[in-house]
């Protein structure tokens, strides 16, 4: 998400979308996207695109350190 959309989040408030501020602030930035409408209807990320995020994120092997030691 780049920036914040502060007037989406104002008509969602105006449209019903009432939370408590704890309800808020525990929100994750994909769940308010998806209460905002934001992203709806997008595809399941694809086989291809799991691979390319395994590829460019790998687990670490057995033993290994975070500091890489």
């Amino acid at each position: 998400m780049s920036g914040f959309d502060w007037p989406a989040l104002m008509r969602a408030a105006f449209l019903g979308l009432r939370l408590t501020p704890d309800q808020f602030w525990r929100l994750t930035p994909a769940e308010l996207r998806l209460m905002l409408g934001h992203g709806a209807g997008l595809p399941a990320m694809s086989k291809a695109g799991l691979d390319a995020l395994l590829a460019a994120y790998p687990d670490k092997t057995q033993g290994e350190r975070d500091d890489g030691s």
